[in-house]
C-alpha cells in the first residue's frame, strides 16, 4: 500500500468522491460511497461480498488504519489529503475523515439465494422500507441476529445508500440479499421452500413472544405509518409485538431487533 498525495481538492483522480452530501454514487456505474472507519474495515474485510475501488482518508488518520489499508488488493489506490482539503472535496465537515469507493455485489437470483441457505434459517423481507435510517437499522440488526439473508421489494430504498451503509455500521457490505422483488412473488417462494411467513402487524391476534418459531422463518416487515397491505397479511401468519400504555407501533428497525431476537433463540421446531 503505497499512499497517493492529493493536494488539490479538484485533483480528478478523487472525482468520484465530490460532494457526496449533494450526490450520492448509488444507482451509478454500480459503485457506492462508504463512510467511517468501522465501514472502511467490513469493506476490507474476507466477509466483505463487495469490491473496494478506492479510499480517501484524512493523513491523521493513516497510521491508524495502515493494518486495513493494507489488505486491500494491492490495485487500489488509496489518496491522503488534509483535512482542509478533505472537507473541501467531500462538501461538508467530514469529521470521521475517511471514504471508500466501492463495487456492489453481482445480483442475487433470489431462489438460488435461499437455496444456499441452511436448512435452520431466518430471512429479513422488507416491503416499501423507505428511509436510509432505517434501511440500515434492519441489516445491522439482522447481521447481529444471523439473518441468512435479507429480501427487499422494488418499493424499497436502496440499501447501498451512504447513509444506510453507515447506518448499519457495514453490515450492508456483507449480508446476502436480493432486491428489487415484487412483494408477492417473494412470499411464494419462501413458501415454497419451507419458509413460514410471518407478517408483523399490530392487529395481529397472536403475540410473537408465544410464537414457536419452526425451522425456516422469514420475517414480513412493511413500512412505518401504513403498515403491510391487508392482502400481503392475509397471505401469511400474523403476529404482533404487545404493547402497554396504548401504543401500538415501534420503529421498523426496532421491530426488526426485538422480532429477530426472539426468532434466533427461542426454541425452533
Amino acid at each position: 500500500m503505497t499512499p497517493i498525495s492529493v493536494l488539490d481538492p479538484d485533483d480528478p483522480r478523487i472525482a468520484a468522491f465530490r460532494d457526496v452530501k449533494e450526490r450520492d454514487l448509488t444507482g451509478r456505474q454500480g459503485l457506492f460511497v462508504a463512510e467511517g472507519e468501522v465501514v472502511l474495515r467490513v469493506l476490507a474485510s474476507e466477509a466483505s461480498r463487495c469490491a473496494p475501488v478506492s479510499v480517501l482518508i484524512a493523513e491523521k488518520r493513516l497510521e491508524g488504519l495502515r493494518e486495513a489499508l493494507e489488505r486491500l488488493p494491492g490495485d487500489v489506490p488509496v489518496h491522503v489529503a488534509s483535512q482542509s482539503v478533505l472537507n473541501a472535496v467531500a462538501g461538508f465537515d467530514l469529521h470521521r475523515g475517511i471514504l471508500a469507493l466501492g463495487r456492489k455485489p453481482e445480483a442475487v437470483e433470489p431462489g438460488a439465494l435461499l437455496d444456499s441457505l441452511p436448512e435452520r434459517a431466518v430471512v429479513v423481507v422488507a416491503c416499501g422500507i423507505g428511509n436510509h435510517d432505517n434501511m440500515g437499522g434492519l441489516f445491522r440488526n439482522a447481521a447481529a441476529f444471523g439473518a441468512g439473508a435479507v429480501l427487499l421489494d422494488r418499493t424499497c430504498c436502496d440499501p447501498f445508500y451512504r447513509k444506510a451503509i453507515r447506518v448499519s455500521v457495514g453490515a450492508v457490505l456483507r449480508t446476502p440479499m436480493a432486491t428489487g422483488l415484487e412483494a408477492e412473488a417473494m412470499i411464494d417462494l419462501l413458501q415454497g421452500r419451507g419458509f413460514e411467513v410471518l407478517a408483523l402487524t399490530p392487529s395481529a391476534d397472536q403475540a410473537l413472544a408465544e410464537l414457536k418459531p419452526s425451522r425456516r422463518t422469514a420475517l414480513l416487515l412493511g413500512s412505518e405509518g401504513p403498515g403491510l397491505p391487508r392482502d400481503l397479511i392475509a397471505r401469511c401468519r400474523p403476529v404482533g409485538i404487545r404493547m402497554a400504555g396504548g401504543f401500538d407501533s415501534l420503529n421498523v428497525a426496532t421491530t426488526s431487533a426485538v422480532a429477530l431476537h426472539h426468532l434466533t433463540t427461542a426454541g425452533a421446531g
